[in-house]
């Protein structure tokens, strides 16, 4: 019976081990995780309040090199093993991570899509150029090497053989940053794919008048800078707000780089929920369509270019009715996250 007794005991303390251990698997870069994902509006759009109180917050991980902080979501249910997609979403510039999180809610997706994000801050333009407004943008080596870590971080924590595709997104300056590093040393041949979250587009939708304010009179409007065509391979997705851009192209240099077919229009995609954030400042010269508005309900256009070369990627969503600013629709961003997570990966089991 004694020997029993200690059989048992022994059995009890194994697994205590065991299930101390799962605990601590779903403990990632000391970020406890939580189904809803923590300082997440409570409703669809979020109220007024949650823009100091829950948007403003930087994140729940904090980055060790640099000491600034960023939202770390990952499943709950996690297991050693299981593959995931990589997802860093960068916000535009004069936001913020948490408002990032909640244009493009692809939190709410996390256990049902396997997606691991991480959604940083931006530095102040003043803490980079003394004199400069406080404005948050993506700028400097400083901002460079804090992704950087961050990748590294969660590459290492998860692990590059666990991270079935990697792909960065990005909102308007975001958007436009993605495309400025996407080919650079760090992120060649790591990333997988591009989302364009009205960031640009390779071979460019023009963008409306209607989305600038106005200009004093007599006053000429500099021209709008077109970056150049990234040098690497990738999957691309672009969406926009219909208002944004005078009209999308029909054509794509970038499908054309992997020999595609021409475009398909596939069924629309319908939602009758809106989404969770907009931009509630006063704008210059008033409200502008082009702008955005309240978030509301809606339809998205999606276009994919089909048999490109190697099984690539590349697709146009535009939401209709809809501007710069209105945060996405669930089933709108669930789209966007079923074509990132069934694109081609494998970019970091390719590195050496």
């Amino acid at each position: 019976m004694r020997l029993i007794g200690r059989a048992c005991a022994a059995l009890v303390c194994l697994a205590g081990v065991l299930l101390a251990g799962a605990g601590e698997a779903k403990d990632y870069l000391g970020v406890k995780c939580e189904t809803p994902p923590p300082l997440h509006c409570a409703t669809r759009p979020c109220e007024l309040a949650d823009f100091t109180a829950v948007l403003a917050n930087q994140g729940n991980a904090i980055e060790p090199k640099t000491g600034r902080r960023y939202f770390l979501d990952y499943p709950c249910d996690l297991a050693p093993g299981d593959k995931v997609t990589f997802i860093l979403s960068l916000h535009g510039a004069g936001s913020i991570g948490n408002w990032q999180r909640h244009y493009f809610p692809a939190m709410d997706y996390k256990e049902q899509d396997r997606l691991v994000i991480a959604t940083p801050t931006a530095a102040t333009m003043s803490s980079i150029f003394p004199g400069a407004p406080p404005t948050r943008i993506w700028v400097g080596d400083a901002d460079d090497q804090y992704l950087h870590n961050i990748v590294d971080e969660v590459i290492g924590a998860f692990g590059k053989e666990n991270i079935r595709a990697f792909w960065l997104a990005g909102h308007s300056q975001g958007g436009m940053t993605a495309n400025r590093i996407v080919c650079t040393p760090f992120f060649a041949g790591k990333v997988d794919g591009w989302l364009s979250l009205s960031g640009g587009r390779i071979g460019p939708a023009e963008i409306s008048p209607d989305f600038f304010p106005p200009m004093p009179p007599g006053a000429k409007r500099p021209a709008f800078p077109r970056p150049a065509q990234p040098t690497c391979d990738f999957n691309f997705i672009f969406e926009t707000g219909q208002h944004e851009i005078i009209a999308l192209p029909a054509t794509s240099p970038w499908a054309d780089r992997y020999h595609c077919a021409a475009r398909e229009r596939e069924a629309d995609v319908a939602d009758d929920q809106p989404g969770y954030v907009w931009d509630p400042r006063p704008r210059p010269g008033g409200p502008s369509k082009a702008w955005g508005g309240l978030p509301r309900p809606g339809t998205a256009q999606v276009w994919v270019y089909p048999k490109c070369d190697g099984g690539r990627l590349v697709a146009d969503v535009v939401r209709l009715d809809k501007g710069h600013t209105e945060g996405l629709e669930p089933n709108v961003t669930e789209t966007l996250i079923k074509m990132m997570v069934t694109a081609p990966g494998g970019a970091l089991q390719r590195q050496p």
